[in-house]
């Protein structure tokens, strides 16, 4: 699969009681498909999918799968700390609709560089398609170091990159260079975006995608035409935003963003809790200030 340009990290939308709000789904993927982002991912940690049972998951799918009708290339999250878990419900999906599986690394057990090979190394002889190794040490407590991803690309072929949200720009430009030119390196990070590519990642999966695709694409596509002055603009433009997604957690600033824009709404579940009305006012503001320029 290719991962080029502007992934976005897809959100669940719960009502008022908690309850996925299934009627704003279609929304969501339009907002996104009409703001020609490249693909799709669903079921990642922006999804809130440890909140999620193994019913309301297939819902979400089957929901997201017929609002996107094909439009879209589709990436299913699947990952977790137990590793046999993890391959059961890999072999229990129905995976024909999908590009590839996002599998974050191990939490809370804080495996070894050892462990952490062969968890993957297991997800990939039971994955039928490609696997994005997610990397992304401020959940999870461990780092996906360079040469144990070096090893799993140089061992199994349905490994084709990494979504590398550690915020170590050593690190990626360490695997940019080490990795097999096929090997693609997602940035993970909004506030990153614009130095990883420069980098040599092929693009990102984004949160912020959620409700401002166009800006994204735009910036990627000021990248790839080499007008660096005008990305750079764009991304500044965009910082104070960014920020204000990830103050009290993620998902719960975009989906306040969303809110503010009349796609969702901001509810999200426990132990998580809805953005405060001083975080609302604020994204307001920006949005008020600057949405004419995104």
């Amino acid at each position: 699969m290719n991962l080029k340009g502007l992934g976005v990290a897809m959100v669940t939308p719960f009502d008022s009681n908690g309850d996925i709000d299934f009627q704003s789904i279609p929304t969501i993927v339009e907002n996104i498909s009409t703001g020609r982002a490249n693909y799709i991912v669903i079921m990642g940690t922006t999804a809130e999918v440890v909140c999620l049972s193994s019913q309301e998951k297939k819902a979400v799918i089957e929901a997201v799968v017929k609002a996107n009708k094909s439009k879209l290339p589709l990436v299913v999250g699947i990952g977790g700390n137990n590793t046999s878990k993890v391959v059961e419900e890999i072999k229990e999906t129905d995976l024909t609709t999908f590009g590839a599986i996002l599998s974050v690394s191990p939490y809370y057990n804080k495996p070894s560089q050892e462990g952490i090979y062969h968890h993957y190394s297991a997800i990939s002889k039971a994955s039928p398609i490609p696997v994005i190794v997610y990397n992304v040490p401020s959940r999870t407590g461990s780092s996906v170091e360079v040469d144990t991803f070096m090893r799993l690309t140089e061992n199994f072929d349905n490994i084709i990159g990494i979504k590398d949200a550690s915020g170590d720009m050593l690190q990626a430009q360490e695997i940019i260079k080490c990795c097999s030119k096929d090997i693609q390196l997602i940035s993970g990070d909004d506030a990153l975006t614009l130095p990883m590519i420069l980098a040599g990642a092929v693009g990102t999966i984004s949160v912020l995608g959620n409700a401002l695709p166009v800006p994204l694409v735009k910036m990627i596509h000021l990248i790839e035409e080499g007008d660096l002055k005008k990305a750079y603009e764009l991304h500044y433009q965009l910082l104070d935003l960014i920020n204000l997604l990830f103050e009290e957690g993620n998902p719960v600033g975009i989906k306040a963003l969303m809110e503010c824009l009349g796609i969702c709404s901001k509810q999200v579940r426990l132990p998580l809790v809805s953005a405060s009305a001083h975080l609302k006012e604020r994204m307001e503001k920006i949005l008020e200030d600057s949405i004419h320029a995104l």
